[in-house]
């Protein structure tokens, strides 16, 4: 048999999901849980994961985007440092707000990758084929908010 107001509470989510959120939200607070609508609710609680992943990855790329154009664009160095080391500051500061051991794990299982996406970006915009083909960076350094590389 077929929960009503969990079947509403479906309808609701196909047609205006943030009012299924507050309202999923608010069964959750009263403990109704049979209430639930538990297929769209794990569905959502994946893409947020998910999200939450593509964010620190997205802030950690570019971290290493400023840093490579920093230390190796030197036609630019004059023109951009200031820029560079403010974006830099800027991706470590919300990078380390998000920051857990999972995340800090997942990023160090991912660096590689995470780096060859970078590569990409800093050869296309810069037109250098000089940088480093492997992470010239640790982990920590790319997270330290005092550390940059040596000019």
């Amino acid at each position: 048999m077929i929960n009503t107001k969990t079947h509403n509470l479906q309808r609701l989510y196909e047609i205006d999901d943030y009012l299924w959120i507050e309202e999923t939200v608010r069964l959750l607070k009263e403990k109704r849980f049979e209430e639930l609508d538990l297929e769209n609710l794990i569905e959502e609680l994946e893409d947020l994961g998910s999200e939450k992943r593509h964010k620190v990855e997205s802030l950690l790329k570019q971290i290493i985007c400023h840093l490579l154009l920093l230390e190796y664009w030197d036609t630019e160095y004059e023109r951009n440092y200031r820029h560079c080391r403010s974006e830099i500051f800027n991706f470590r500061d919300q990078l380390n707000g998000r920051m857990t051991t999972n995340f800090y794990q997942y990023l160090e299982e991912i660096l590689t990758k995470i780096y060859q996406k970078a590569l990409k970006y800093v050869q296309l915009k810069s037109g250098l084929d000089t940088f480093p083909q492997n992470c010239p960076y640790t982990l920590q350094q790319l997270l330290d908010e005092d550390w940059l590389p040596k000019k």
